[in-house]
């Protein structure tokens, strides 16, 4: 979590309601070896989850940090991102 604040910490306050950061909890090889999927694979099954509110694979020990921003992601994106 030290990384996460450290990055939030950078971001002009002018744009914090336009930037979103999300990630794996430790390391990205952690997650594709625990859930034995590819990178792309892990990237398509989050992208159709997050629209439709699914938390399956957001749900995910190394993934389930990301709840906060995930909660303000859909709202503002859906709309021209995951039409």
């Amino acid at each position: 979590m030290d990384r996460l604040v450290y990055v939030q910490n950078h971001i002009p306050s002018d744009l914090k309601d336009r930037v979103f950061v999300i990630g794996v909890l430790s390391e990205p090889e952690k997650l594709r070896s625990n859930i034995n999927k590819s990178f792309e694979e892990i990237g398509d099954t989050l992208a159709q989850d997050c629209p439709e509110n699914q938390n399956e694979l957001w749900g995910h020990e190394l993934l389930k940090h990301n709840k906060a921003e995930l909660a303000r992601i859909v709202p503002s994106l859906k709309q021209f991102l995951f039409n």
